[in-house]
């Protein structure tokens, strides 16, 4: 594992060399002083973190000649974490960035009944994403899709977890005893908005498993990073 390194992010790549450009040109001239020579690490969010030595550097874009590329088994990739718009934005972007310092790499943003009704700015979340990968040296860019209810998670394949407090069944023993099918089988972790779903929203759902996390009623965000903490412990 690569630690104690400065990670940058670039999807434009190629045997030889790394292009960097935008924000990540700022950080690199006038933030750490980077010169032409300098060795840094850049990942593509698909899996490679690549050593290199800066080239070029001009106003717009920054090249790097490749000299090693690391790469990194994606132990979560069969893990969805379904997460409706919570009232609160900052909690909100808050769960999403301690899931990906956790290693979770698939999103799914829905409504709920229960919802309250504004937009998720898609662009703010990307570079929500890229920031956290960075930050905590991951090497895959996580993936969002968007569904417009929890109805609609019923389109995709695999088991269904649905976080519930009023639920005898505890999330930690089903990680224990599915470890191995979770890693193998797409298995996709279904949390709810502040005040919970519905009835109807629960009866929407086909062939859920109900699962609770601990005896007390958590907020969301924390719902859903206790369960991705658990995951990374337990999994990867």
């Amino acid at each position: 594992m690569l630690l104690g390194i400065e990670l940058y992010y670039s999807d434009l790549s190629d045997n030889k060399n790394v292009l960097l450009k935008g924000e990540e040109i700022h950080h690199l001239k006038n933030v750490m002083r980077h010169k032409i020579g300098d060795e840094i690490y850049v990942t593509n969010g698909k899996g490679n973190i690549i050593k290199c030595v800066i080239d070029n550097i001009s106003k717009d874009k920054v090249n790097c000649n490749i000299i090693e590329t690391y790469t990194f088994h994606n132990h979560l990739l069969n893990i969805y974490f379904c997460i409706p718009k919570l009232k609160n934005n900052d909690r909100f972007e808050f769960a999403i960035e301690k899931c990906v310092e956790l290693g979770i790499t698939n999103f799914i943003f829905f409504s709920s009944e229960r919802t309250i009704k504004q937009s998720i700015k898609e662009e703010r979340i990307k570079k929500l994403l890229i920031s956290s990968l960075k930050q905590s040296l991951r090497a895959w860019l996580p993936e969002i899709n968007y569904v417009k209810n929890i109805s609609d998670l019923n389109n995709y394949e695999g088991r269904k977890i649905l976080l519930e407090q009023n639920t005898n069944d505890l999330l930690v023993d089903f990680l224990f005893k599915n470890k191995d099918k979770i890693i193998n089988e797409k298995t996709y972790f279904i949390f709810g908005p502040e005040g919970g779903f519905t009835e109807k929203e629960i009866n929407n759902l086909n062939s859920v498993n109900l699962l609770r996390l601990t005896e007390n009623r958590l907020r969301s965000e924390t719902a859903i990073i206790t369960t991705a903490s658990l995951i990374a412990t337990l999994i990867q």
